[in-house]
């Protein structure tokens, strides 16, 4: 027997989704909002979840990973009116473990539910042995990080090529190392190669050493970089600016772990353990040819993609007390005090250039108020405090008005009015071109016949006859 929560606005869908859950041997409650189902799964332990998307107050995908990180970890499946490839997409990337067509749930759930319980059953049984991560300089608590930190526990136990995504500043460095030094590997050598900063001239010889005699001025031999990754770990930052004929080159480096110097004869060995990191889209990259697929194909056996900080604002105030402490000691200072309004200020802001512009920031503000015992956001700089001054504005003043006077919200639908409306316009224009015949009319709008009665009964459209 499993806890099982369907949150649906739909209430005949969510009654009826109920009901078959509890006559097959569960417990099973159902809610209409985001809002009640994350106050019952902050309550209560669940083992799955039903989701649907389109809800009174929000998106049910955006608000996936916070479902996820329930104390429960329960297993989410998505529901939605619409199958949406981009929406499937992001449903199982942010760790939803099936997507369901409603027309098709009924028929569907309990094959989805089966699964998930077995998964989730067979996943308590594995033996978890506490790991106390190593995350040196990683600062945050929020979701998104969380589930960064845990891929970087699974990467750091395996061997296999890590590939890092996220924009420039989000981290991606910090995470590698993190890697690094959680796994098997971490007594020996991290070594870095911004490919950005190499000469294309010198990448070769850089990467792989040469023999005295290989180019003017090459006196002696000299290892590269692959060879004093041997036995530890090489990150390549920024591999999509690697050019074409190098890719090819490290591409049989990767698989064969040989390597030649340039100018030598002969093959030398590494084995070194390889992580990637790009703030380009490389997928991108294959399709305008800058780019080799076979190389991102060996790059991304296991990805790791970083939230720029926009998408992890809780983190802003965690932030910004670690780097302050941090320069205060550089400088011999006391640790200074952060008003409220400061971060306020710092959380009204998009950080394009994500944690590397807020550290700049930080460091701008602490040589203007070096001798001040608190920060206040009047310390940062004017545009700071101008988006803050603006949001206080649309605070005090969230509606507007319409020509009459009356405020815009009052005469605007709500999401479920203005859904209802179009639901109710599309089952009455169904209808009328399908002659009142429930056959056509699931065949065309590829509703089951059990979804069709029960929005016709909705919305008191139950035709006087019907030809099956």
């Amino acid at each position: 027997m499993a806890k099982i929560l369907v949150i649906d606005d739909d209430l005949m869908l969510c009654e009826m989704l109920v009901e078959q859950l509890v006559r097959i041997g569960h417990v099973a409650k159902g809610v209409s909002t985001l809002s009640d189902g994350l106050n019952q799964v902050g309550k209560d332990d669940y083992d799955v979840i039903f989701l649907d998307v389109q809800l009174p107050d929000g998106n049910g995908l955006e608000y996936l990973p916070k479902f996820k990180a329930a104390p429960s970890s329960p297993e989410v499946i998505i529901m939605t009116g619409k199958g949406d490839p981009d929406g499937a997409e992001k449903a199982i990337t942010s760790g939803a473990w099936g997507y369901i067509e409603k027309p098709h749930v009924v028929r569907d759930l309990l094959l989805h539910l089966t699964r998930a319980l077995q998964y989730r059953e067979e996943t308590k049984r594995i033996e978890k042995i506490p790991v106390a991560l190593k995350r040196e300089n990683i600062i945050g608590g929020s979701a998104e990080i969380a589930a960064c930190l845990d891929l970087v526990a699974k990467a750091a136990a395996s061997e296999v090529s890590v590939l890092i995504t996220g924009e420039t500043g989000t981290g991606k460095e910090l995470f590698a190392e993190a890697i690094h030094e959680n796994s098997n590997r971490a007594q020996s050598n991290f070594v870095i190669v911004d490919c950005a900063a190499l000469p294309e001239t010198l990448i070769e010889s850089t990467l792989f050493g040469y023999s005295k005699g290989a180019f003017t001025g090459a006196d002696n031999y000299k290892d590269g970089l692959v060879k004093h990754a041997d036995g530890g770990t090489l990150f390549l930052d920024e591999v999509g600016e690697l050019p074409l004929n190098i890719q090819k080159t490290f591409l049989r480096v990767l698989q064969e772990r040989r390597y030649r110097p340039v100018g030598s004869s002969r093959e030398k060995y590494s084995d070194f353990r390889l992580i990637a990191a790009t703030n380009r889209n490389l997928e991108e990259g294959v399709q305008a040819g800058t780019f080799r697929n076979d190389l991102l194909f060996r790059l991304q056996a296991f990805s790791i993609a970083l939230p720029p900080l926009k998408e992890r604002l809780e983190d802003i105030r965690e932030l910004t007390t670690f780097y302050i402490e941090k320069l205060c000691q550089r400088y011999g200072r006391e640790t200074k005090g952060i008003a409220p309004d400061f971060i306020e200020a710092l959380s009204t802001y998009d950080w394009p250039g994500n944690i590397r512009e807020l550290f700049q920031v930080l460091e701008q503000v602490l040589a203007n108020a070096i001798h001040n015992p608190t920060l206040f956001s009047n310390h940062l700089p004017k545009h700071f405090r101008i988006l803050q001054a603006q949001a206080g504005i649309k605070a005090a003043h969230p509606t507007s008005s319409s020509s009459d006077g009356a405020p815009v919200c009052d005469i605007f639908p709500s999401w479920r009015q203005n859904k209802e409306r179009l639901e109710k316009d599309y089952v009455q224009e169904l209808m009328l071109r399908s002659e009142g015949s429930i056959k056509e009319a699931c065949r065309v709008s590829e509703l089951s016949r059990t979804r069709l009665y029960q929005l016709l009964h909705k919305y008191e459209l139950l035709p006087t006859t019907s030809h099956n």
